[in-house]
């Protein structure tokens, strides 16, 4: 059996979602009301009860694998924030994870931190 590429853990965790519709504003202002929504936040593809990609998928998983509170934004719901956060954040692909506030990576940072126990440092 072949390993899985995205290292994706098969686990269950506290998930919200946040709905294009439920942010208001100039689209600086819609990012950041979101980013404000919660201390961890996920721009994905997709949920998190269905990822739209692995890269996704794999975030989710780990976030959920050390039973993180964390939002989901997803970015195909809403091409303005899909666009105007490559800029926001000067990183230009998805998922984005964001810790109160600021950008912490995409999915390679993040599976490299928790591999590392970084983030789980960075979390408590």
């Amino acid at each position: 059996m072949s390993e899985n590429p995205f290292k994706v853990l098969n686990t269950d965790g506290p998930v919200q979602e946040v709905q294009a519709n439920d942010v208001k504003g100039g689209l600086t202002e819609r990012i950041e009301e979101i980013l404000k929504s919660d201390r961890l936040v996920l721009f994905m593809k997709g949920n998190a009860d269905f990822p739209q990609c692995g890269f996704s998928a794999n975030s989710v998983a780990i976030l959920k694998h050390l039973n993180q509170p964390f939002k989901t934004f997803d970015i195909l719901q809403d091409n303005d924030i899909r666009q105007g956060l490559k800029e926001y954040s000067n990183w230009p692909t998805f998922p984005q994870l964001y810790f109160n506030g600021k950008l912490l990576g995409g999915n390679d940072i993040i599976t490299e931190m928790f591999e590392e126990g970084e983030l789980q440092e960075v979390l408590k």
